[in-house]
């Protein structure tokens, strides 16, 4: 699968469009992007979902504008979707956005199966920066979110948030192949193998 890289607002949150034949996934739409749709556009492609990693503003931003432009639905982890309207919990004023409320049309779970194209990824169930934070992984490689970024992690000192609970995340995503690449939710990719060596919380 081909995973292209977008930052869509000024807290510079990563984007990404992970796609395969035709078919496409949107990650963490944080705002309103005229260069993703180009993107899609240039590239054929149908986006089957719009999915965020979690729910805070930086990453949910431009769920609405993206389901106007795509016709996509938004697909959240269960635990996650009281964010999506709660600005207590995704923050929304902290970061200074506005933005409409967008209903989840799938809730995932641990273990789902999303199908893009000719490939499927599986949502792995990483909770400690939120509760209902998850992980896109497939083989080679992993959308982390905000659990895992290049030497670094997620916060744990916001609403939902766990240092315990992120540390049993961290684990898990330790035991990866070492060659897996990491594109995180923040900064640039890096590998599982690099966090294992040089990440203090692995």
């Amino acid at each position: 699968m081909i995973v292209k890289r977008f930052i869509t607002n000024d807290l510079a949150a990563n984007c990404y469009v992970v796609h395969s034949g035709f078919e496409a996934i949107v990650v963490d739409p944080g705002g309103e992007a005229p260069e993703v749709v180009a993107y899609l556009q240039d590239n054929n492609l149908k986006v089957v979902a719009l999915i965020n990693t979690h729910g805070h503003a930086d990453h949910i931003g431009g769920n609405h504008w993206f389901s106007q432009q795509t016709g996509a639905p938004v697909w959240i982890h269960r635990l996650e979707a009281p964010y999506l309207d709660d600005q207590a919990l995704n923050l929304a004023p902290l970061v200074g956005q506005t933005f409409p409320v967008v209903e989840a049309g799938r809730l995932l779970d641990e273990g789902d199966e999303i199908t893009v194209g000719s490939g499927k990824i599986t949502v792995l169930h990483t909770p400690g920066h939120t509760p209902g934070g998850i992980c896109l992984y497939w083989e080679g490689s992993l959308i982390s979110g905000d659990t895992l970024f290049r030497e670094g992690v997620g916060r744990t000192d916001l609403p939902g948030g766990d240092a315990g609970v992120l540390s049993q995340s961290l684990i898990r995503l330790g035991r990866l192949p070492l060659d897996t690449v990491v594109y995180p939710g923040h900064g640039p990719r890096t590998t599982i193998e690099h966090e294992i060596r040089r990440n203090p919380y692995l």
